[in-house]
C-alpha cells in the first residue's frame, strides 16, 4: 500500500477511506490497509468496516441491528436522523431514495445483511473505486490506494488517452490501473454478502429539462441556500472567492446570511482590462459586516508556476496542476484570518448556463424559434454560417461520432461551432505525441465506441453531464490540495441537489444570446443587489498563461529533461523541449500541452510517493 512520502501530510477534511465486508477474510485485507494515522470503523462485529482518514465533523455513523450508515463528507443530517434512517432500512434500493434527499456533497456506505454498499455524487466530485485484493473485493475512494496494494503500476493505454485533447466520456472516467475499476457517478457498488461478488447498481438520474424558469427558480434558490448553509451553519470563520463574477457573488451573499463570519477573497487580474476589482468593489457596498482581503495581483502566481514542486498524492493526472499554486497562493492568509472552509463559485458556469447543442434537437421541434435564437448566437460567439449549417446537420449517434474521433486525431483542432452544436470537442493528439500513443489512444476510442451510450439522448443534456464531471474531476484534486494545504474548500455548485435544480429548467430558458445566466440571476434576485446581478462578462486569464508559459520555460524545459512518459514511448521528449525553449510558439496559449504536462507531473509524483507495499 502507498505511504505518503514525507511532505505529503493530509490536511485536514482530506478524506478518504477503504470498505470491507463484515468477514474475516476481508478484515486480513483491511488490516493492510491500517497505516499510522489511519482510523477504522467496524462493523457491530467488531470487524474493520471502514478504513482511512477523516476529520470527525465530516463523518455521521449509524447502527442499528444489522443495519449500518455512514456518510463522510458535508451534510447537515445528525446522528439521531441517521439512526432513524438506519432502523426503517430493509433493502439497499431504499438507500436511493436517500441519497435522493439531502442536501450537501458526500459519500454514502451501508451495510445490511454482511452486504456493503458504496456511492459517491452525481457530479463526479466524490468517486469510488472497486479491486480484488486477495481474493476479497474491496471499495475506496481512491484508485491509487487499491493499485498500491495490488502493487500495479499505471496502464500505459491509460496513460495514451489520457494524452487527448480532450479526453471524451467515457475515457476520462476510467481508473488508470486495469484491475482497478472506476465506479460511474450515478452508480453505486455493491458488494455481497460472500466478500467478492460485486454489482454497479444506477441511484440517480438526470431530470429531464422540462420546467419553466418561473417555476424553477424557488427550487434552484433554495437548493443553493440550503448547499452554503450546509457548510456556513455552524458558525465560525468562513472565506469566500469574491471576483466580481455572479457564481461567486452570490455564494459571498448567500454566506454572509450565515451564522459564519465572513471573508471575502478578491484576486484581480494582471490584464488592465480586467474588471474583477471594480465588480467586487460593487458588491462589498451591500456586504458592511464582511471583511474584504484584494490581493495583489502582481504577486499572485502565474499558470504553469511551480510544476517541479507539485507533490500531491493525486489518484490520476488532472490539468489542475497548472493552476495549482493560483489556488492555493492564498488560502495561508485566509486560514491566518480564522478562516475553517473557503467557498468557490466554481461549478456556476456549468449549471447557471448550458450548453448551445440543446438548439440541435430544438431545431427539429421548435424551428422557428430555434432559428431565432440560432442568429443570436452566432452572433455572439461568431460562428460561420456554412459551419453552423453543418453543425446542425450532423445527426451522427454518439458511438458512430467517437469512431469518426478516432481516426482524426491529427487533424486541425476542430471548430468552436462544431464543438458548441455537436456532441463535444473533438479529441485531438499532438506533434509531440508519438505514433504508439496514437494507436493506444485510436485503440481504445474505437472501442469505447462498439458499446459507448450518451449520458442523455438529447446532446444538449449529454455535453452538460460531461463538463460538469470532467469539471468537478479538477476540483477533486484541488479539494485534496487545498486540504492538504491547511483550509479545505468546497464548491456549493456542484452539490447534486443544484445541479438537479438547474438542469431542470428548459434549456431555451438556460441559454439564450439575450441574457447572461438568467437561471442563477433570476433565483438570486432579492439576494444579491440589482448593480451586482447586471454584469454580463466574465474575466479571463490569458495574459497569466502566457505569461506562465514565457516565464516557467526553465521548468518547461526540466521537465522533458529526463521525462517519464518519453521513458514509455508515449512522447517525443526532443519535441517538447524544442518547445520549452519557444514558449511564443503558435498555438501553446490554447492550452494543448495540458494534458500532456498534466500526465508527466502525475508520473513524477507517483514515483516520489512510492514505499513498499505491505
Amino acid at each position: 500500500m502507498t505511504v505518503p512520502h514525507e511532505s505529503a501530510r493530509v490536511g485536514p477534511g482530506d478524506a478518504y477511506f477503504a470498505v470491507f465486508t463484515d468477514r474475516a477474510d476481508a478484515a486480513a485485507v483491511a488490516h493492510a490497509f491500517a497505516r499510522p494515522g489511519t482510523q477504522t470503523l467496524t462493523h457491530p462485529s467488531g470487524r474493520p468496516w471502514l478504513v482511512g482518514r477523516w476529520r470527525d465533523d465530516e463523518m455521521v455513523t449509524a447502527h442499528v441491528g444489522d443495519a449500518s450508515l455512514a456518510i463522510v463528507g458535508f451534510c447537515p443530517v445528525g446522528a439521531a436522523e441517521l439512526r432513524r434512517r438506519a432502523s426503517r432500512l430493509r433493502d439497499f434500493t431504499e438507500i436511493d431514495a436517500l441519497a435522493r434527499s439531502l442536501p450537501g456533497s458526500f459519500h454514502l456506505v451501508a451495510a445490511l445483511d454482511r452486504r456493503v454498499r458504496t456511492q459517491g455524487t452525481a457530479s463526479g466530485l466524490r468517486l469510488v473505486f472497486h479491486a480484488e485484493i486477495d481474493g476479497v473485493r474491496v471499495a475506496s475512494t481512491r484508485a491509487d490506494t487499491l493499485a498500491a496494494a495490488l502493487g500495479h503500476d499505471p496502464d500505459v493505454e491509460e496513460l495514451a488517452v489520457r494524452l487527448l485533447w480532450p479526453a471524451p466520456y467515457p475515457l476520462f472516467e476510467t481508473s488508470l490501473w486495469r484491475a482497478v475499476t472506476a465506479v460511474p457517478p450515478q452508480d453505486a457498488v455493491v458488494v455481497a454478502a460472500d466478500g467478492r461478488t460485486v454489482r454497479h447498481t444506477r441511484w440517480w438520474t438526470p431530470p429531464e429539462p422540462v420546467q419553466p424558469l418561473a417555476e424553477a427558480v424557488p427550487v434552484i434558490r433554495a437548493a443553493l441556500e440550503e448547499a452554503v448553509a450546509t457548510r456556513t451553519r455552524q458558525g465560525g470563520v468562513v472565506s469566500c472567492d469574491l471576483s466580481g463574477g455572479l457564481d461567486s457573488t452570490s455564494v459571498c451573499f448567500l454566506a454572509a446570511r450565515s451564522p459564519a463570519r465572513l471573508v471575502a477573497s478578491t484576486w484581480p487580474g494582471r490584464d488592465p482590462a480586467d474588471t474583477d476589482l471594480h465588480w467586487a468593489q460593487q458588491a462589498v457596498k451591500h456586504l458592511p459586516d464582511v471583511e474584504h482581503v484584494v490581493w495583489a495581483a502582481d504577486a499572485s502566481p502565474l499558470v504553469y508556476d511551480d510544476l517541479l514542486g507539485v507533490d500531491d498524492l493525486l489518484d490520476e493526472p488532472t490539468i489542475g496542476v497548472m493552476d495549482r499554486s493560483r489556488v492555493l497562493h492564498h488560502l495561508p492568509g485566509l486560514a491566518a484570518r480564522g478562516s475553517r472552509l473557503h467557498l468557490t463559485g466554481i461549478g456556476g458556469d456549468h449549471v447557471a448556463w448550458c450548453s448551445e447543442a440543446y438548439y440541435h434537437r430544438l431545431l427539429r421541434t421548435r424551428p422557428l424559434f430555434a432559428l431565432r435564437q440560432l442568429r443570436g448566437l452566432r452572433a455572439l460567439w461568431q460562428w460561420p454560417l456554412a459551419g453552423a449549417v453543418h453543425a446542425l446537420a450532423d445527426s451522427r449517434p454518439y458511438g458512430r461520432w467517437l469512431a469518426d474521433a478516432a481516426r482524426d486525431l491529427r487533424a486541425p483542432s476542430p471548430s468552436p461551432v462544431a464543438t458548441g452544436l455537436g456532441w463535444g470537442m473533438a479529441p485531438r493528439l499532438f506533434d509531440w505525441v508519438t505514433p504508439q500513443a496514437e494507436r493506444l489512444a485510436r485503440k481504445a476510442l474505437l472501442k469505447a465506441a462498439m458499446t459507448a451510450e450518451p449520458l442523455h439522448p438529447d446532446r444538449g443534456l449529454h455535453s452538460d453531464l460531461e463538463q460538469i464531471r470532467s469539471c468537478s474531476r479538477v476540483i477533486r484534486q484541488w479539494d485534496g490540495m487545498a486540504a492538504r494545504a491547511g483550509l479545505p474548500m468546497a464548491s456549493p455548485f456542484l452539490d447534486d441537489r443544484v445541479i438537479e435544480a438547474c438542469l431542470a429548467v428548459r434549456p431555451d430558458d438556460r441559454v439564450t444570446p439575450w441574457r447572461y445566466k438568467p437561471v442563477l440571476s433570476e433565483a438570486m434576485r432579492g439576494i444579491v443587489p440589482d448593480v451586482c446581478l447586471r454584469r454580463s462578462t466574465k474575466a479571463t486569464a490569458s495574459m497569466d498563461a502566457s505569461n506562465g508559459l514565457r516565464e516557467n520555460r526553465a521548468d518547461l524545459l526540466a521537465l522533458w529533461e529526463d521525462s517519464r512518459l518519453e521513458e514509455l514511448g508515449l512522447v517525443d521528449g526532443a519535441a517538447l523541449r524544442h518547445l520549452a525553449r519557444r514558449p511564443a510558439s503558435p498555438g501553446l496559449s490554447d492550452a494543448i500541452l495540458y494534458t500532456t504536462i498534466a500526465a508527466e507531473v502525475w508520473l513524477r509524483g507517483l514515483t516520489c510517493s512510492r514505499a513498499p507495499a505491505p
